[in-house]
């Protein structure tokens, strides 16, 4: 089983980024898909989620409106558009899988929102 994110890296107040997790070793259409983030000091958070069909999301109240989750099942993969970030969304930012009893995570990926 591996979820391996990509998509992080520095950018400027009010810019964009786009994360992605690609699954492998599982079946992926089964799964909830969630992005987290932990910052420096503070305990992870759930940021969004989506059901296993792509049917239904929910947001965390500090991000609604500007981020939007998104999944491919024919690609096997989930997507995280982030708009107008702020500073207070750097974090290292996680993909998660829940189905049953399993549960998947990634190895993360960092995002910096910095002038």
């Amino acid at each position: 089983v591996q979820l391996v994110e990509s998509g992080g890296g520095l950018v400027q107040p009010g810019g964009s980024l786009r994360l992605s997790c690609a699954a492998s070793g599982f079946t992926f259409s089964r799964y909830y898909m969630r992005w987290y983030r932990q910052a420096p000091g503070k305990e992870r958070e759930l940021v969004a989620e989506i059901t296993s069909a792509g049917d239904s999301t929910n947001y965390a109240d500090s991000v609604k409106g500007r981020f939007t989750i998104s999944r491919d099942n024919a690609k096997n993969t989930v997507y995280l558009q982030m708009n107008s970030l702020k500073p207070e969304d750097t974090a290292v930012y996680y993909c998660n899988a829940r189905f049953w009893k399993y549960d998947y995570w990634g190895q993360g990926t960092q995002v910096t929102v910095s002038s």
